[in-house]
């Protein structure tokens, strides 16, 4: 199959959580995304996900994982980190790599801090050990437009303050199209990941995290601030930094060498 392409599910709890693979490398290489997850899964999206990936495929088997579904809607972060490490221990996966975006990096965080074992290097993109006057501001807005149920405010808004203005030159062509594209049956799930980014706070711990540790930022960054990237850099013992001048929290997609900085961090000292 194209990319080694495979949609899986692994029961969790109660409920069982959706995942995609592709690669066929020795190591292994979690990615877990941000607050969109609550919009939409990854669930049956394994080629459609894979391509930019194609990096990775020789040294690592990629996974991709969305949160559990049937989610609690008072469900902690921390919880998140829990319901992970019960997957990749049900999957047989000892250790990995793990790369998290932006809500996925406050999972990740989690995951590294309550289960030290499972993670030999951690990627922190575009995120924040807590939820700062930023992030609060952003999801409260969300928040109600949830409530509203409109989706098209919900995701014009996502996407203003994710671009660059040259990135929004092209994309706010899709803006007519966006009420209709990706609308949840409900927000329900969205609002329990939301909710649980409100309650987030990691900075007392961010000193216990012991793996080699990468944070990308973007300095105009309007949904998490590019001062919490600056902040975890200094509280991670093992960590080092690169911002992105005049890119923002989409720049895990726009800055053309990110996938590129990543694989080079992870398989850096292998090739010393």
């Amino acid at each position: 199959m194209l990319y080694h392409a495979y949609n899986g599910s692994v029961p969790v709890k109660d409920s069982n959580m959706d995942y995609v693979r592709f690669g066929s490398g020795p190591k292994t290489l979690i990615l877990l995304p941000g607050l969109s997850d609550g919009l939409a899964t990854v669930k049956g999206k394994a080629l459609l996900l894979a391509p930019p990936y194609r990096l990775f495929f020789k040294d690592f088997t990629v996974y991709m994982f969305s949160r559990r579904n049937d989610l609690p809607s008072r469900i902690t972060i921390e919880q998140m980190a829990d319901d992970q490490a019960e997957a990749l221990e049900k999957l047989g996966i000892e250790q990995c790599d793990v790369l998290g975006v932006s809500q996925g990096g406050m999972v990740t965080m989690a995951l590294a801090v309550n289960h030290p074992d499972l993670v030999r290097k951690l990627v922190l993109a575009v995120t924040a050990p807590n939820a700062n006057e930023t992030v609060t501001r952003r999801i409260t807005d969300w928040l109600a437009m949830a409530e509203k149920k409109d989706h098209k405010a919900l995701m014009i808004d996502t996407a203003e303050n994710s671009y660059s203005m040259d990135k929004l030159k092209s994309y706010r062509k899709m803006y007519p199209l966006l009420g209709r594209i990706g609308r949840p049956e409900n927000y329900d799930r969205f609002t329990a990941n939301a909710r649980a980014i409100m309650n987030f706070d990691m900075r007392e711990r961010l000193h216990e995290i012991a793996c080699p540790t990468l944070i990308i930022a973007g300095e105009e960054d309007r949904i998490v601030g590019a001062e919490a990237s600056y902040d975890m850099n200094e509280e991670i013992p093992d960590s080092r930094l690169h911002v992105y001048e005049r890119l923002g929290h989409g720049a895990y997609e726009e800055a053309k060498d990110f996938n590129q900085r990543v694989f080079g961090f992870l398989v850096e000292r292998e090739n010393a």
